[in-house]
């Protein structure tokens, strides 16, 4: 176990203070250096993932290559890094309580009585370490979701109270986010809820090694001495948090307060000099100083909670970062979208994303902001489900399928020309039984897409149940809609394309989950890119 060190990050005072981002640019930092790191969430929710959860809940469901349905944070570990994470990166309180009882059910703890310690406590360290087992990596940093405090999150604290004991002290480490609010009618900063979170966490029999303070102004240093005083920690191990422009300054913030060099020095390792950011800092420095703008509509069902299409929001900014262009994203409800709106809603757009989705609310207005962009050659990107809106617009519109749609809709019609993949009709579960996680796809050459990827051979992630209905494909393909890329075994229809279109591309799969700040995804890269060239003439 003690072959990988283990760091854990653990929060206070309030959710959503940013963790994952934290635990990612350390991770970062780390990796600069030239060590070896990933980056795994342990979530307290009883749900054995979060693949049934509503996004208004939990924001977007990230998918991983071995076709793990994950918490969004993976997202950001994976964009950080720039390296794929998989199932084990992963663990809630229902995967753990799962895997417990059905070890008791087959026998595995000899008829003894399964309690919370040691028998829950054990299968959360045991996959708090089966990473760092493995040898690939010199670091294992673990996000514990939720507040110390919350009931649910006791198991997860006591595991890392354990953990501590188990690997030795040099080779385990605490990491406690926490805010430090500042008081307007007061004019100043507060540390009590740090304190007391602190607390908390000395109860359960924790000492954090490093303080990270989330705040809007600055901590002058008779704040940072007094937070190292009552809460026991050294004051150079008292970091500063400031609210930043976009959470990829925070590495060269963290950076600035020495974070990973605190790490590395309690944890007794070399820091291999310098890290190696200087490709970040050119990212941000594009990002920070474009050279075009455009604005693109994102029409999605859950844009009320932006973390619902979090991947999408992030390509842009990795994509438009890379053309030195400035995406501006405009968020519309597909539900506020018809006939006599559309033009309102889309006649300024230079661009629009027809977001993935399930379910029937807001479709008719995907349908009609796709009419429209395909009528005024817009240029558009449509993802899953918004691949499927466009083909169904398509056979309305242009082969007078006025009928057509996805059998998920309406299992009557005529035309179904999106329909359940074969495979998934005996499926009566929903948890974990799309089709999931990365498959590879042929595409056809001369095609945009083709220009986008430069290779003929891709593979990229899905999560869907209803696929394009092959039967159609002659007619579509005559029409002007073809079919630029497939499943080399199923010959299921991954890419649609318009090449008479300045850009028009849907693909069944999620091309937004495999796009990193070191590598925009291509798909994204030329989309924008069209739109910039579509602009100028």
């Amino acid at each position: 176990m003690a072959s990988a060190k283990y760091i854990f990050v653990t929060g206070g005072v309030t959710s959503s203070l940013g963790k994952g981002i934290i635990a990612s640019s350390l991770g970062n930092l780390l990796q600069a250096r030239g060590y070896k790191v990933t980056i795994q969430k342990f979530d307290p929710y009883i749900n054995v993932d979060p693949g049934t959860l509503n996004p208004y809940e939990h924001g977007e469901c990230y998918v991983t290559d071995d076709g793990a349905e994950t918490d969004l944070d993976l997202g950001h570990y994976e964009r950080f890094l720039n390296t794929p994470t998989s199932q084990a990166n992963n663990v809630t309180t229902g995967r753990i309580y799962y895997d417990v009882i059905t070890k008791e059910r087959r026998g595995d703890y000899l008829g003894k009585t399964v309690q919370v310690i040691p028998h829950i406590t054990d299968e959360i360290k045991r996959n708090f370490f089966r990473l760092g087992e493995t040898g690939d990596y010199d670091f294992v940093i673990t996000e514990i979701g939720g507040c110390v405090g919350d009931i649910e999150s006791l198991p997860f604290i006591e595991a890392v109270r354990q953990a501590r004991w188990d690997v030795g002290e040099n080779n385990c480490l605490v990491i406690h986010l926490t805010l430090i609010p500042y008081l307007k009618a007061a004019k100043e900063l507060k540390t009590k809820p740090t304190q007391h979170s602190v607390k908390q966490l000395l109860e359960a029999g924790i000492q954090p090694d490093i303080l990270v303070c989330r705040s809007e102004k600055p901590l002058p240093n008779d704040i940072r001495k007094k937070l190292a005083l009552f809460c026991n920690v050294q004051l150079n191990s008292v970091i500063e948090a400031l609210d930043a422009d976009t959470i990829y300054d925070v590495p060269l913030l963290m950076r600035k307060e020495k974070l990973d060099e605190r790490v590395l020095s309690k944890l007794r390792l070399p820091s291999k000099g310098e890290p190696q950011i200087d490709d970040w800092r050119e990212f941000l420095g594009r990002l920070k100083n474009p050279t075009n703008e455009v604005d693109i509509a994102l029409v999605g069902k859950y844009v009320e909670l932006p973390d619902a299409y979090k991947s999408i929001a992030e390509a842009f900014i990795h994509a438009g970062a890379h053309l030195a262009c400035k995406v501006n994203v405009h968020w519309i409800s597909s539900e506020t979208i018809n006939n006599k709106s559309v033009h309102r809603i889309l006649k300024d757009m230079d661009g629009v994303l027809v977001a993935p989705g399930f379910g029937e609310r807001g479709i008719e207005g995907k349908i009609e902001a796709i009419r429209y962009v395909r009528e005024n050659s817009i240029p558009f990107f449509g993802i899953c489900l918004g691949m499927q809106c466009a083909v169904v617009e398509f056979a309305r519109n242009v082969l007078g399928f006025t009928d057509a749609a996805s059998t998920e809709l309406n299992p009557e019609t005529e035309h179904p020309v999106i329909g359940l993949m074969e495979d998934q009709k005996s499926i009566e579960d929903y948890g974990g039984t799309m089709r999931l996680g990365a498959y590879d796809c042929k595409v056809s050459k001369p095609s945009k897409v083709y220009s986008a990827y430069g290779s003929a051979k891709i593979s990229e992630r899905h999560r869907h149940r209803y696929e394009f209905n092959s039967q159609y494909l002659k007619e579509f393909e005559d029409a002007g809609m073809k079919a630029v890329g497939t499943n080399p075994e199923s010959n299921l229809v991954e890419i649609i394309e318009i090449p008479e279109h300045p850009y028009f591309v849907g693909t069944q799969f999620h091309p937004e989950l495999k796009s990193t700040v070191m590598k925009p995804h291509p798909l994204f890269v030329s989309f924008i890119a069209a739109i910039v060239k579509n602009n100028k003439n």
